[in-house]
């Protein structure tokens, strides 16, 4: 298989196609173009779905005027990602020394040239994030802190003469010495994981079974709301209700566009509102009350 194309510090990956005319007695003419080319990975491989942990320690100070100790772990859910995923890190920071200290994480590239027996390498940051400060005493954790990957190219692992590859290393910045750092090796493939697709249909299947409940309390067909007649008796829905005008003949239809009519509501709509009651009942007077305090 071809590896995939790659333009990089010390050197190059590159393919090209050419046409030529070859004609008697004239020179030959010739035209050529670059051919991209991609040696796909597919990060679902069990190689690359499993786990990365590392953890270390350092003992921060020298001889005998050390202030404590800084502990790093951390981890990583699989080996392989995509251009354009977020990979969520998972630490666990402690300071026990007497120094503020700032947790990082970081993707680096390495580019490794082989020609003639030598070997050269350019190493490069692509992308980074920082934490909070720690205290001396404190703890941090990072549960599930994002760190997203930049469009870079695919890694390069199986070329005699040109490798990429990848690693993200968690490290922690102690001012006066050197740094804590724990890097996890980390493949950049080109066909991404299937795992997340079938654990977002789990996750859908799993709402859609907890909302099952609201299906059993809707009816299928609504229900309409009940009639005016049936609430108000029949006396007094005849005062508010107006009687209908007679029926238009259809040679009276002919003359008149057919939208111009409405169709009658099923439903008849309750009497327009008003604070003066049009039918009061007939109530004696009421005698005027004296209290007495």
């Amino acid at each position: 298989p071809l590896v995939t194309s790659f333009t990089g510090k010390y050197g190059s990956i590159q393919y090209f196609v050419k046409a030529v005319l070859e004609r008697p007695a004239v020179p030959d003419q010739s035209v050529q173009t670059e051919l991209q080319v991609i040696s796909h990975i597919d990060v679902s491989s069990p190689a690359l779905l499993t786990p990365v942990l590392r953890s270390q320690e350092k003992m921060v100070g020298c001889w005998f005027f050390t202030s404590g100790p800084v502990s790093l772990s951390a981890k990583i859910e699989r080996k392989g990602y995509c251009n354009g995923e977020a990979i969520p890190i998972y630490a666990e920071i402690e300071n026990c020394s007497s120094r503020l200290i700032v947790p990082k994480a970081a993707i680096f590239q390495t580019q490794t040239y082989l020609a003639s027996g030598k070997t050269k390498t350019f190493r490069q940051m692509v992308a980074n994030v920082r934490g909070n400060h720690i205290a001396s005493g404190s703890t941090d954790t990072w549960n599930g802190k994002t760190l997203k990957i930049p469009p870079v190219s695919p890694s390069i692992l199986d070329c005699c003469i040109i490798r990429v590859e990848y690693s993200l290393a968690v490290y922690i910045h102690i001012p006066g010495a050197k740094k804590l750092m724990i890097e996890m090796p980390l493949v950049i493939g080109t066909i991404p994981c299937i795992g997340f697709s079938s654990r977002n249909s789990s996750i859908t299947s799993q709402f859609s079974m907890d909302m099952s409940w609201l299906a059993l309390t809707m009816p299928e067909h609504p229900e309409a709301p009940p009639n005016y007649a049936d609430v108000v008796s029949e006396e007094e829905f005849s005062r508010h209700v107006p009687a209908y005008p007679p029926p238009i003949e259809c040679e009276e239809q002919l003359c008149c566009p057919v939208f111009a009519y409405i169709q009658e509501f099923r439903f008849q709509p309750p009497p327009l509102y008003s604070e003066i009651d049009p039918h009061p009942a007939d109530v004696e007077e009421m005698q005027p009350v004296s209290f007495m305090l």
